[in-house]
């Protein structure tokens, strides 16, 4: 099992956590519904159920994974190939070094959004997405560390307390690495 496979896996059981309900009941209620487009059924389950966005895309996903014909398995993808796309493709060595070094630290879930990917233990830890077609930026949560020129501290109330931008994979080194095990033991 890759570990996109794994964080899917261990997202839908903190789904089943949170909402107290089996995904075969919540499977029940996406296919009962009555809807069909993605966004619909994804605004049914946070109206509804109180799900926050990423568990209701990811749940709508698989519940999709679970009817979809082939065409529509296609369609679905990998959620890189549309955050890294034209431009940006590039930059996605980037971000599969970072995750490899990332997944050493342990279990966490991968939320992808629409331009980047969030980090989720208990709570999101970190957020890793191209901010240009030339970087890529990892938004770290955790506190006490002192910024420097290389770790951005980020205005308060921003989705990370921390940002470092990435132009190669030779960046993701050592001190990036802890800078977000940090993060990552923080969000435990």
């Amino acid at each position: 099992m890759s570990s996109v496979d794994k964080a899917i896996a261990n997202q839908l059981e903190n789904i089943e956590k949170r909402t107290g309900k089996t995904l075969a009941q919540l499977t029940a209620i996406v296919k009962k519904s009555g809807l069909e487009k993605h966004g619909e059924l994804v605004a049914m389950l946070k109206k509804d159920l109180g799900m926050g966005h990423g568990d209701a895309n990811t749940l709508v996903h698989h519940v999709k994974g679970n009817i979809a014909t082939v065409e529509e398995k296609l369609a679905l993808g990998d959620p890189l190939d549309e955050i890294y796309v034209s431009a940006k493709a590039g930059l996605r060595p980037i971000h599969e070094k970072l995750m490899k070094a990332i997944e050493k630290f342990g279990e966490f879930e991968i939320a992808p959004k629409k331009g980047y990917v969030s980090l989720r233990r208990k709570k999101q830890f970190a957020m890793i997405g191209p901010a240009t077609n030339t970087r890529v930026e990892v938004g770290i949560n955790m506190k006490g560390v002192p910024a420097t020129a290389r770790l951005e501290a980020q205005p308060e109330k921003s989705m990370c307390q921390y940002k470092v931008k990435l132009t190669s994979d030779a960046e993701v080194d050592k001190e990036l690495m802890a800078w977000v095990k940090i993060a990552y033991e923080g969000a435990g």
